[in-house]
């Protein structure tokens, strides 16, 4: 999709993928000159906001002619040149450093090879959000970040989720420190289980930015497609379609951008015939014989929510492939202390992941987890709760 924004060269087309593996974000490329007889090339790069390339170095080294918006340049150990146009940038042969957009700004500049016919690059490692983020953030928004939280951040791709330094330093800084470095020090679960309970939060709470910024970093970190999906899925009986249509959405965008075909692979395990059969077997599986007392117990103008349950929420969903019972529990955990107010059916699913083999400390790792985005009540009272599967 081509912008509105404005400069005298052409834009040109998305880099192609032998480049676009080096960027960070969306940048477009448009050959101006080609001359080997001159001994250079020349090509008009134009960067999306907040797109960037990875740490480089050229052997012949590089001319850029900034035309248009706003950029920044930085050279290995020294601190980032803000660029605007008419500014030329020269870049000796092998100096390592990156360049690209300003978090709020498109930017263009014509990229000078010299000594074209043998100049090579070496590409290196992308810059990470939080390196970006404070490489291009004024001098007194600049976010003092422990290792951790920018190691962790980094690995998320964080920054499109948080308070952004350039309007909110002080709360970007506070809360990256926080949700990436003090929640996230428990090792009783891992980086994946981590990205999908934060997700399915993210859905509880109808919260898109933050589905995004999850999207992005399950992505990132090699869950796949059909994992992401069944996330959604599982969510809706819990959260229900109104507020998980929205999401749904955002996921389906996002496979579409990155040219994964939909629809996906089914997981549907069930038929009509046997949904509620196979259901009340994962029922009974996860609770116990509770639940024919649920049905002894019914009143007769309610016995079809206890059908429902059987059918739909465990027949319909929790039978679907992609996940086991125990991931499925600690999702269904994360979503129901997001929820807030769910207490009874949190204290019934604290009990049944401890049944499946998430014990106390998976539960405190995930709650702590997701702390900074549920807030202090929902968390000390899904605390209670597991206080209480002890007594």
């Amino acid at each position: 999709m081509k912008n509105e924004f404005q400069q005298i060269f052409p834009q040109g087309e998305p880099l192609p993928e032998q480049f676009s593996q080096f960027f960070t974000g969306q940048a477009y490329l448009a050959p101006v000159s080609k001359n080997d007889a001159l001994g250079t090339n020349i090509a008009n790069v134009t960067f999306s906001p907040a797109c960037r390339n990875n740490w480089h170095s050229h052997t012949g080294g590089q001319l850029l002619i900034c035309t248009a918006g706003r950029g920044f340049y930085q050279e290995r150990g020294a601190a980032a040149r803000e660029l605007r146009p008419g500014d030329v940038v020269e870049i000796a042969p092998d100096v390592e450093h990156w360049h690209g957009a300003a978090p709020d700004s498109w930017f263009s500049h014509l990229a000078v090879e010299c000594n074209s016919q043998t100049n090579t690059n070496t590409w290196l490692e992308p810059v990470g959000d939080s390196e970006y983020m404070e490489a291009t953030a004024a001098p007194g928004q600049r976010m003092q970040l422990t290792e951790l939280a920018r190691q962790n951040s980094d690995a998320w791709l964080a920054a499109e989720a948080l308070p952004s330094p350039q309007t909110d330093p002080e709360l970007a800084e506070i809360f990256t420190n926080f949700a990436f470095d003090e929640t996230a020090q428990s090792d009783a679960i891992d980086l994946r289980t981590r990205i999908l309970v934060t997700m399915a939060s993210a859905i509880a709470q109808n919260t898109p930015q933050q589905y995004r910024a999850t999207l992005r970093a399950a992505l990132a970190n090699a869950i796949t497609p059909v994992e992401i999906r069944e996330v959604l899925y599982h969510a809706v009986p819990y959260v229900g379609m109104a507020r998980a249509a929205e999401m749904l959405a955002e996921m389906n965008a996002a496979f579409t951008a990155r040219g994964v075909a939909l629809p996906l692979e089914g997981c549907a395990t069930v038929t009509p015939e046997n949904r509620m059969e196979r259901g009340l077997e994962l029922q009974t599986e996860i609770f116990g014989e509770a639940i024919k007392s649920l049905y002894d117990n019914s009143p007769a103008d309610l016995l079809h929510i206890q059908r429902a349950l059987s059918g739909n929420c465990f027949g319909d969903y929790q039978t679907r492939a992609g996940f086991g019972t125990g991931e499925r529990e600690l999702l269904t955990y994360a979503i129901l202390i997001s929820l807030g107010g769910c207490e009874a059916q949190v204290r019934a699913h604290i009990a049944a992941n401890m049944a499946a083999g998430n014990g106390r400390d998976v539960l405190i790792a995930v709650t702590t987890q997701l702390l900074p985005y549920i807030g202090y009540p929902r968390t000390l009272n899904a605390l209670a709760c597991i206080s209480d599967a002890a007594k």
